[in-house]
């Protein structure tokens, strides 16, 4: 799922798209691709409209087996079939829902749908289907080249375009407007290839996503209108009448119909459908998703995802948080990178050689760093720490019940009922730990509940052993003190 793209794979997804269109713009046309129109005639290409294609690509992978959304973490019964329905009706889509609920990242997966490879008119800018060119620069050329218009391909990334909706965008930016350049060159007001096309008609027979619709002003969403009704744009006073071949999906946050703006109601008639998205509602999703978001410098250990999962679902369900504002799917994919980091930070600061391993030491000190991205209620001003440390100790707590429930801990309470004192934080090495804890029997149980084998070095040792007793100490069946910023565990 993934705005539900969490900041970091965003980040990677644009660099991935624009290093492949470098390659893409490079790429030489091999021998076995037809160079000219004649040349496509003759291959049996048949083309498609942008709608049609997308259908039977997706009718393909859906009787294949093949996963249609790649990436998408708890949709598949929900949002989904609704997708998929709506693909297949070739209705226009808005995707509706709060923040960091993966609606961006589903809206560039559906151009994964797209073919691989597509002809073009060579050097047009609005990609012209080489069989039927709407543009007046491509029909004229149509008209006296014949079979011999030369033909270009175009890759999947370069047919999808992505615009995100803000206050001052304009009419010219979308649709289009007078280029002064080409007037200045000598061609009359009049003359239609004084147009310079705007994002829309350049996406032409491609897929355009358009982020945060409501933010866009009302008159500019007026010029919408004959993109997804009659299939053409009006460009000021032209008398230009350009038939376009777009797929067009938008996203919105509930509260900005009301807040920020809002989507005129014609508007939303035009739309085939509204698609509703949610936050993720099983908790083993929820880790998955931050697996596969998170760009993690150091091991984090499933059990350490799974109290960050808990905690975005105490987070949700709190009355200290403002849920019209919602809790992004990013809070946790940011929270897991800064875990990572902490560890990262231990082993450099202490000179450690070993592999960085994520203890629950740096859990506290990394959520304070993202109180930035919930809105907590107005009753809450000056205590969004303490609410935020409260439901970690209960995401903490939560998790340790559910990994090792049932097992003999009394090794470990022992060594505190001797009168011992185990001393940790983050930047305490994971040898000084484990060997302030000594030989703790029932260690291999606790090592082989989290996910760790016989082959587990110091650090994933020292992961499960401060694991263990935080719970232990959450459950209050030892002690625990702060001192200089560091856990001193005791017997209770």
């Amino acid at each position: 799922m993934r705005e539900a793209l969490g900041p970091a794979s965003a980040q990677r997804k644009r660099a991935d798209l624009g290093w492949r269109r470098t390659v893409v713009s490079m790429r030489e046309p091999s021998r076995s691709e037809p160079a000219t129109r004649g040349q496509l005639r003759a291959s049996g290409y048949v083309s498609r409209r942008i709608k049609v294609e997308l259908r039977d690509n997706l009718l393909q992978r859906l009787r294949s087996g093949t996963t249609a959304f790649p990436g998408i973490v708890g949709f598949d019964l929900t949002v989904l079939p609704e997708l998929e329905s709506a693909i297949l009706a070739g209705h226009d889509l808005v995707l509706l829902g709060e923040r960091g609920q993966g609606k961006t990242r589903l809206m560039r997966t559906i151009a994964g749908l797209l073919d691989e490879w597509s002809p073009k008119v060579a050097g047009c800018e609005i990609h012209d289907d080489p069989y039927a060119p709407v543009c007046v620069r491509c029909r004229t050329l149509a008209a006296e080249l014949g079979d011999e218009l030369p033909v270009e391909w175009l890759h999947r990334d370069e047919r999808y375009t992505e615009k995100l909706a803000t206050p001052d965008t304009s009419v010219g930016d979308l649709i289009g407007d007078v280029d002064p350049v080409k007037v200045a060159q000598g061609r009359t007001l009049g003359d239609p290839e004084t147009v310079h096309y705007g994002l829309v008609p350049r996406t032409n027979r491609g897929v355009f996503g358009l982020n945060e619709l409501p933010d866009l002003a009302e008159r500019i969403q007026v010029a919408l209108f004959n993109v997804l009704e009659e299939r053409d744009i009006q460009v000021r006073g032209y008398s230009l009448r350009l038939p376009l071949d777009v797929f067009l999906i938008a996203t919105a946050n509930p509260e900005d119909y009301t807040n920020r703006g809002r989507i005129i109601t014609p508007l939303k008639d035009r739309f085939g459908a509204e698609l509703r998205t949610h936050y993720l509602t099983d908790l083993a999703d929820e880790v998955t998703l931050i697996r596969q978001e998170a760009t993690l410098v150091a091991e984090v250990g499933d059990h350490l995802l799974e109290v960050l999962a808990r905690l975005v679902r105490n987070l949700r369900e709190s009355s200290s948080i403002d849920q019209r504002s919602g809790v992004s799917a990013r809070f946790a994919i940011a929270a897991a990178e800064g875990v990572a980091a902490s560890a990262l930070r231990r082993t450099a600061r202490n000179h450690d050689h070993e592999t960085a391993v994520a203890r629950t030491c740096d859990l506290a000190v990394v959520l304070p760093t993202l109180l930035g991205k919930i809105e907590f209620e107005m009753g809450e001003e000056g205590r969004e720490r303490a609410v935020l440390e409260h439901l970690l100790r209960l995401a903490t707590a939560a998790t340790f019940r559910d990994r090792l429930s049932g097992l003999d801990l009394s090794g470990f309470t022992e060594v505190f009922a001797q009168g011992g004192l185990v001393e940790t934080g983050d930047l305490v090495p994971a040898s000084d730990l484990l060997s302030q804890l000594g030989t703790v029997p029932g260690l291999f149980k606790v090592l082989s509940r989290l996910g760790y084998d016989d082959s587990a070095g110091p650090g994933q040792v020292a992961a499960a052993a401060e694991f263990t007793l935080e719970g232990l100490h959450l459950t209050r069946r030892i002690d625990k003190e702060i001192a200089n910023g560091r856990a001193i565990y005791g017997a209770a």
